[in-house]
């Protein structure tokens, strides 16, 4: 196993990663454009997991100066409960915790059970005081 930056290269090997998995939604905000700008604006927060050459993990994050938001945790049906999520989690958490940030946020669909029970494990809180809104400035999105 290999754990790794991810590129704009891991870009087709991701996304079609994604595609196969219940709980990813994909966005506008993902295409190869909005990825590009995501990776550039939060350089060594995104990492990817690969088998043989090929990706079998994401996870993606960023941040705002203040907290992270990490996104895209996602790993190949074939390569679930070997310690691939929690190792790219970890990874992720100590490359936010080295630009100084110690807080993150995850957002999941409210229909992804395996994600929450995931992140109760990782001893994630979730939370009832916040509700979150969402605005496209200047045009249609999907969801």
């Amino acid at each position: 196993m290999i754990y790794r930056e991810m590129t704009m290269d891991d870009y087709d090997g991701a996304l079609n990663l994604w595609m196969e998995l219940e709980g990813v939604r994909l966005r506008d905000a993902d295409s190869p454009e909005g990825i590009a700008r995501y990776l550039e604006r939060n350089p060594g927060l995104s990492l990817v997991a690969e088998v043989d050459g090929v990706i079998v993990g994401t996870i993606m994050a960023g941040h705002d100066g203040k907290r992270g938001y990490i996104q895209h945790l996602a790993v190949s049906q074939s390569q679930r409960r070997a310690g691939i999520a929690s190792a790219l989690v970890e990874r992720c958490l100590a490359a936010l915790a080295r630009v100084g940030i110690l807080k993150s946020h995850v957002m999941i669909l409210n229909t992804n059970e395996v994600g929450k029970r995931f992140w109760a494990e990782m001893g994630w809180q979730q939370r009832d005081d916040v509700e979150l809104y969402s605005f496209i400035n200047g045009g249609a999105e999907n969801t």
